[in-house]
């Protein structure tokens, strides 16, 4: 299994995100198990709405956003929500925020060098068993029965996380929202690499298409990444 090793002096899973992406990438990992006070004042408004644990979740990925913006060496600007709960993302910027229970990451770049962003972090455990058959598909059921028995649930988180990426990546361009059958995952252990390849024909992305991601396992966490280009 792949993993790259991080910084203990990092917040878990700094060193791993970034590691991920490309240098023009920026990336902040903040904890959602805390209470954040640097909201900006627009996006305080959307935390009315929300239970104690979303606000937290919420907090830590804004202020996890606009640590990335100061790395870009651009002013704060805020970061609202569209109808549909995914980030407004300031005029010439675009990215992606996770959050597992741990561990908020928000990757952040410019649009004149990554068309979209996705990123998900997830806890390394296994899988739900009663989830399998709807997070994967035949062929990675297959492919998951011929991996070792120890390490077949926690590759199933993997592949659960590489399709949230994928969705996340996809979703800015395709608008279109769809299930975890739209996509099949062929994950490498050895590199660290993965496909999500559409299965269904979706608004600019025709059935066959293939998206290219990376992963990383390490600090407890599964990481997956992904980044479109113009």
């Amino acid at each position: 299994m792949t993993t790259i090793q991080t910084d203990i002096r990092d917040p878990a899973g700094l060193s791993m995100a970034r590691a991920l992406f490309g240098s023009e990438i920026a990336v902040a990992v903040t904890d959602p198990r805390v209470a954040h006070n640097r909201v900006l004042p627009q996006e305080t408004r959307a935390l009315k709405r929300m239970a104690p644990i979303r606000q937290r979740a919420y907090s830590a990925g804004r202020v996890a956003v606009h640590e990335a913006t100061s790395q870009l060496d651009l002013p704060l600007r805020p970061v609202l929500m569209t109808p549909d709960r995914a980030p407004l993302w300031p005029e010439g910027l675009t990215g992606s925020i996770s959050h597992s229970q741990s561990c908020c990451i928000a990757a952040l770049g410019r649009t004149d060098q990554v068309r979209a962003l996705g990123v998900d972090v997830e806890e390394d455990t296994d899988l739900d068993s009663d989830l399998v058959a709807t997070v994967c598909t035949r062929a990675e059921r297959a492919w998951l029965s011929a991996q070792p028995n120890a390490q077949a649930g926690l590759l199933a988180k993997l592949i659960f996380s590489a399709k949230e990426c994928a969705y996340k990546c996809q979703y800015p361009v395709s608008k279109t929202l769809f299930g975890f059958d739209t996509f099949e995952v062929t994950p490498d252990p050895d590199t660290g690499q993965f496909e999500a390849t559409f299965l269904n024909n979706v608004p600019h992305f025709a059935a066959g298409t293939q998206l290219h991601g990376r992963f990383g396992i390490a600090d407890g966490l599964i990481i997956t990444a992904m980044a479109l280009r113009p």
